[in-house]
């Protein structure tokens, strides 16, 4: 409100631009005057809301939180974290500046997942006492502090007492932390400092140069031996004051005129004893609007350039590390290249993110990289759904009468989330009574309607129950088997037949006789060898053809093309040959066995009876995927039933095959010998944890 009038009391002289207003809580009030009164106002208020579209005569002359928030976000990412808890005061400042973080978490696939207010103005130790309680509950142990200095100082002694600034925990202040530890005198700093160990700070990055470290000297002579330090905000400052410099110098070079006029519009208040009639509009303001933007120097800051959307080039930050008396620096962030080690501007830019930051010291005097989180005393536990089996006890069973559970899938799941980088508390809720298999169609059904977050166990990744529920990708791979009865084929005396079919034999039978017939028509005429009465030439025929399945005919071949179709038919010879005497040695060395199943194919022609597993997608797999009658299925809950139905068979009362999936049928073979997979895998889907859709995926 103070800040209002007097810039209204501006208004009343002969004034060509305003330098101000500092705070972005009066700019959002003051900044309708400027476009009133056509008056460019520098300011060095940082709120990201603040638009030269909404505010055409507003003139940032530092950067914007917005840059500031994206280097937070980046230095969060960097480190792994995926979860921030945000104080904030709670005015224009640090409201936009808490949504610009936001919005650049979000990037990140990060987010804040606790806000914490503090009131503006100078907040009791109570109050932030009550604040930082709450936050010392949450999950995250990565604060943020987007502050001014009187209230963050008081958070970082609450938080001192608190124990909240010991190992484990994470601080990072924005920008007023460096301003002001800047602009202390060094008895005071060392002071500050002792609550302020292992914090990261972010401070405006301005290159070291010659001019810069004089004004400095300057400026110390000035404040008596440096009893009021020059920080990044007095710097932007100095060149904001030269900036409006070389603009007048352009626009009075330019034939500018300094003259003002009343507004007409403050006519209906003319007597009042506010005297609004007397604020004057500048005449010139947007042609010195227009050298503001256009002017380019080189000044304590950098370069000193509007970018089109009026905001100063080059933006970039200082990340630093309280460590015992001071600030040292860890690295750099710049717009468009991120973190890195080496100072903007430098020709070596280092962008591995293994090492794009020194070391930093957190606090607790720990060099180790905190985790960033912790299971929150007061947060929600996720309630996950776990089948309780009746039989394959190995995949996951439940422990005795609680809500533990063990096995093979609870392993796996309980590995993943000790890898995660942020907390996932959980419970486990048993679904089904365990004497039976539970439906898992019903369980999916019942994660979808909310009853489970999420569900763990030896759940297939099938089409249908994707249209309900999300999965992650599979940890263990799964398709659908066939398991048969075999048993074993006896070499008796007619074993040597066994090696080729019938059609096989019957085949090389007319080779034979084939290739006999060929041979005589090619030599008969000109070898007397094929020459004769009708009996001896029909004799020779067969006699030629089969002995050369063991190379030893006496006839000779003269002509060319029989030379040529006896070589081939040789060595089509030799690989029957070949193929026959392993096959031979393999029936009667190794035991074969023999199920008159194939596979699923064979099973769908025919109409024996299938068993599979209680509970199990494969009923429908096989009725609807199939087309198999539900009559010809048989749901088994034990593998004791699956041995019984499989040695009786269907003609007394048992099934010819069963169907499951391979890890469940893997188990139960390695107990079994009387049975084996038949046919190739189908449907390979794999397994699965299972959560309910995620509505605003990162």
């Amino acid at each position: 409100f103070l800040f209002f009038f007097a810039a209204l009391k501006y208004m009343e002289t002969d004034v060509v631009a305003i330098i101000g207003p500092q705070s972005s809580v009066v700019a959002h009030t003051v900044l309708q005057i400027a476009d009133e009164f056509t008056t460019p106002f520098l300011s060095l208020a940082t709120d990201p809301t603040l638009s030269p579209i909404q505010f055409p005569y507003f003139v940032r002359t530092t950067h914007s939180d917005r840059h500031q928030m994206t280097a937070v976000a980046d230095v969060v990412y960097h480190y792994g974290w995926k979860k921030v808890t945000v104080i904030f005061v709670d005015d224009d400042y640090g409201r936009n500046g808490l949504a610009a973080l936001e919005d650049a978490l979000d990037r990140k696939q990060c987010l804040v997942s606790y806000k914490a207010k503090i009131l503006p103005g100078d907040p009791t130790e109570a109050q932030v006492m009550d604040v930082l309680v709450k936050v010392a509950l949450m999950e995250s142990r990565v604060v943020v502090l987007h502050l001014h200095y009187g209230a963050g100082a008081k958070v970082f002694s609450v938080a001192q007492y608190l124990g909240m600034l010991s190992n484990g925990y994470v601080w990072i202040a924005t920008e007023w932390l460096a301003a002001a530890l800047d602009s202390a005198p060094h008895l005071a700093v060392q002071a500050m400092t002792s609550n302020l160990q292992g914090v990261l700070v972010l401070r405006p990055h301005t290159p070291d140069s010659a001019r810069k470290n004089a004004v400095s000297a300057e400026w110390n002579k000035l404040a008596r031996g440096g009893s009021l330090g020059l920080n990044a905000f007095g710097l932007y400052a100095y060149d904001t004051v030269w900036l409006l410099a070389h603009a007048i110098d352009s626009f009075l070079n330019q034939g500018g005129n300094v003259s003002h006029s009343a507004d007409s519009k403050l006519k209906f208040f003319e007597g009042g004893k506010l005297h609004l009639e007397k604020m004057l509009i500048f005449d010139g303001g947007p042609l010195l609007l227009k050298n503001i933007l256009n002017t380019e120097f080189v000044g304590l800051t950098g370069v000193v350039k509007f970018t089109p959307d009026v905001s100063l080039v080059n933006p970039a930050y200082e990340i630093l590390n309280v460590i015992g008396t001071g600030l040292h620096r860890v690295g750099y962030w710049l717009n468009g290249s991120g973190i890195s080690a080496t100072a903007p501007g430098t020709r070596t830019r280092t962008r591995s993110r293994s090492n794009a930051l020194k070391s930093v010291v957190w606090p607790g005097e720990s060099v180790r990289t905190p985790r960033g989180w912790v299971f929150p005393t007061d947060g929600k536990l996720l309630r996950i759904g776990v089948p309780r089996r009746a039989f394959f006890g190995e995949f996951v069973s439940q422990v005795g009468d609680t809500n533990g559970f063990r096995g093979f899938c609870i392993d796996v799941f309980v590995s993943a989330v000790n890898l995660l980088p942020y907390a996932v508390p959980y419970e486990f809720a048993p679904f089904g009574n365990g004497e039976v298999n539970p439906n898992y169609d019903a369980l999916v059904s019942s994660i979808a309607a909310g009853t489970f977050d999420g569900a763990v166990g030896d759940i297939a990744i099938v089409t249908s129950r994707t249209r309900l529920v999300d999965f992650t990708q599979p940890y263990a791979e799964s398709g659908l088997v066939v398991v048969s009865r075999v048993k074993a084929m006896n070499s008796g005396a007619w074993s040597f037949l066994r090696p080729f079919s019938l059609n096989l034999w019957a085949a090389c039978l007319a080779a034979f006789l084939f290739i006999g017939i060929v041979v005589w028509i090619l030599e008969h005429r000109i070898n007397d060898d094929f020459r004769g009465p009708v009996k001896r030439q029909l004799i020779t025929i067969v006699w030629f053809s089969f002995s050369t399945l063991f190379s030893s005919h006496r006839e000779n071949t003269v002509s060319t093309l029989g030379r040529f179709v006896l070589i081939t038919w040789l060595f089509i010879v030799l690989i029957i040959n070949s193929s026959y005497t392993a096959s031979l040695t393999s029936i009667l060395t190794v035991q074969q066995l023999y199920s008159p199943i194939k596979g699923l194919e064979s099973l769908k022609r025919g109409n024996d009876p299938i068993g599979y597993q209680v509970g199990s997608f494969v009923e429908g797999y096989l009725m609807n995927g199939l087309g198999i009658e539900k009559s010809r299925l048989r749901a088994m809950a034990s593998l004791d039933e699956y041995a019984d139905a499989l040695r009786l068979g269907p003609q007394r009362g048992g099934v010819a095959a069963v169907v499951d999936e391979r890890p469940y049928i893997d188990l139960f073979l390695s107990s079994q010998c009387d049975f084996r997979i038949v046919g190739q895998e189908y449907s390979k889907s794999g397994w699965g944890f299972v959560s309910t859709f995620n509505e605003n995926p990162p």
